[in-house]
C-alpha cells in the first residue's frame, strides 16, 4: 500500500525522511572543545581529532583551524567563547604552558580555558602528562608543595618544562583547593606517558557517544512508521 502524497509504501521510509532526520542529527552532534597547547604533541592532536569526529562529534581545536572565530574578536574572547558554548570539554595539560600572554605574569589561553570550564562546570575530561605529574611530586618533596611557595622559584629556560604553572593547572583541574578528597567532583585527572596512553583514554571515555548515534539510526525506521501511520489517520479525520 503506498502513500497518495509521497509515493512511497506504508510503513517505509523515504530517503527525504531518512535525509531530513540524518541532518536534524548533524545539527545537534556533541561539540567537544579540545583545549591544549600546540607545540610538541601536534601528532597527538591529529589523532585525538580524526578518532572523536569518527565517532560523530563536532571537534573544536585549534590546531586544526576548527574552532569558531570572530573577526570581531580577540583571540582569548573566541577561545572563552567556546568555552561557554561547547557541550564537553577536553583539556591536555602538557609541560608546554602555550601562549597568548599579554604579560610575563598572565595566564596563556589553554589556561584561560581551563579556568572558565571549572567556573562554569562544564562537562569535562582531563589528560595530564606524565612529567607535570612527576614535577610536582618532585617539587613537594623538596618543601614546595603550595602555588605560593613555587612562585618563589625561578625556572631557567629550557625545553622539558616551560613553567611552574602548569603545575597550578595541574591542581585546579584535581580541584586541591577543595581540602575535602570526598567534595572533590570532577577532579579526575589521567596520567599519560605516550600518545597510545593517551588516546585509550580519550576512545574509552567518548566511544560511548557512538551508541547514540546508532541508536538514532536504527530506530529511524521505526520513526517513519509511526510518522506514516499518524499522517494516515490524520488524513481520514
Amino acid at each position: 500500500m503506498k502513500n497518495k502524497k509521497s509515493g512511497t509504501k506504508v510503513g517505509t521510509v523515504s530517503p527525504q525522511f531518512k535525509a531530513k532526520k540524518k541532518d536534524q542529527y548533524m545539527k545537534n552532534k556533541p561539540i567537544i572543545l579540545v583545549s591544549s597547547t600546540v607545540y610538541g604533541i601536534e601528532e597527538l592532536l591529529d589523532k585525538v581529532y580524526a578518532t572523536l569526529t569518527a565517532f560523530g562529534y563536532e571537534v573544536w581545536m585549534s590546531h586544526k583551524g576548527t574552532v569558531p572565530v570572530f573577526s570581531n574578536k580577540t583571540a582569548f574572547d573566541n577561545c572563552i567563547e567556546a568555552v561557554k558554548k561547547c557541550d564537553l570539554f577536553l583539556g591536555i595539560i602538557t609541560p608546554s604552558y602555550g601562549s597568548g600572554k599579554d604579560e610575563k605574569n598572565d595566564f596563556s589561553i589553554s589556561h584561560k580555558e581551563l579556568k572558565e570550564a571549572l567556573r562554569l562546570n562544564k562537562p569535562r575530561w582531563l589528560l595530564s602528562h606524565d612529567h607535570v605529574v612527576f614535577a610536582r611530586s618532585f617539587l613537594k618533596e623538596l618543601g614546595y608543595d603550595k602555588k605560593e611557595e613555587r612562585v618563589t622559584l625561578k625556572l631557567k629556560k629550557n625545553n622539558i618544562f616551560s613553567d611552574l604553572r602548569i603545575i597550578d593547572m595541574y591542581e585546579e583541574a584535581t580541584i586541591e583547593s577543595e581540602k575535602e578528597v570526598s567534595k572533590r567532583k570532577g577532579n579526575w585527572v589521567q596520567k599519560y606517558r605516550s600518545d597510545d596512553e593517551a588516546m585509550l583514554f580519550a576512545s574509552s571515555q567518548f566511544s560511548r557517544f557512538q551508541e547514540v548515534e546508532r541508536f538514532l539510526e536504527e530506530n529511524l525506521k521505526e520513526i517513519g512508521i509511526i510518522t506514516s501511520k499518524t499522517s494516515k489517520i490524520g488524513g481520514k479525520s
